[in-house]
């Protein structure tokens, strides 16, 4: 994956065989999000969630940083001409909702390091796996901005209240150590291995049955928000059984090979 780039540009979709990428790509401005890049980054996901070829995604960026965040001075001018029932971090919030409720299993290649908005965008994706020298920042008490809600909840829900508080409230730099250590990175690596274990989990998660883990992994976002829809789960449970994955599964198992879904 190139991080030679320099030109800035709204995110890039590359597609190689069941794995997509989506690379966040203005390198000088440390990957910072402007306002188009959000609508761009929407239809990126429909792409990804369209494709039946498509079994997983990986998020990463262009350069020596995944992510600035949201460019400061598009929430001030939002801050000012939305109406109050239109927050000026929703356009934002939708498309980390998004994200995360994207039916395929996603991994953030976290190339560096990660500050403000963009740190709620990687931990909406399912895995991050981050080089040694990454470092995490979340600026919201600094700059006097009262954080959206599905944003708090993410940080709640996967990093738990006493770390949520610590980087929300002290707006403290922690290092990728620190990441791994409170659960923020899945695994630590040096940058020279970042790729191969990128592409390690990214195999393992294309060669899974996908409607079992695309409702698995909704079931397991909804327990964590506290909105599971029961029956729904226990419907996606029922058809699983009688359905062709398991089939091709058991007869792989009793085989000995892989399955081929």
């Amino acid at each position: 994956m190139s991080d030679t780039a320099d030109a800035a540009s709204p995110p890039v979709l590359e597609i190689k065989g069941a794995r997509a990428t989506i690379r966040l790509n203005r390198p000088k401005h440390l990957n910072r999000l402007q306002a188009e890049d959000l609508g761009e980054l929407l239809n990126l996901f429909d792409r990804v969630e369209t494709a039946s070829d498509i079994r997983v995604l990986v998020l990463t960026g262009t350069g020596r940083a995944f992510s600035a965040g949201y460019d400061l001075n598009s929430v001030a001018e939002r801050a000012v001409s939305v109406s109050e029932q239109q927050s000026a971090g929703s356009a934002f919030e939708i498309v980390v909702n998004r994200l995360e409720d994207l039916g395929v299993p996603t991994i953030c290649r976290l190339n560096g390091g990660v500050y403000g908005g963009s740190t709620d965008l990687a931990l909406a994706c399912d895995f991050r796996i981050g080089v040694d020298t990454a470092e995490m920042f979340m600026p919201a008490a600094r700059l006097g901005l009262h954080y959206y809600r599905n944003g708090i909840q993410r940080y709640v829900t996967r990093l738990g209240v006493d770390n949520a508080k610590r980087l929300f409230l002290t707006a403290q730099k922690i290092s990728a150590p620190e990441m791994l250590r409170i659960g923020y990175l899945t695994d630590m690596v040096p940058e020279e291995t970042l790729d191969e274990e990128v592409d390690k989990l990214a195999n393992i998660l294309a060669g899974n049955a996908p409607i079992a883990m695309r409702g698995m992994k909704r079931a397991i976002n909804e327990f964590a928000r506290g909105e599971l829809d029961e029956r729904a789960a226990d419907q996606r449970h029922r058809d699983s059984m009688r359905g062709d994955e398991i089939k091709e599964g058991i007869r792989a198992f009793a085989e000995k090979r892989a399955p081929r879904f």
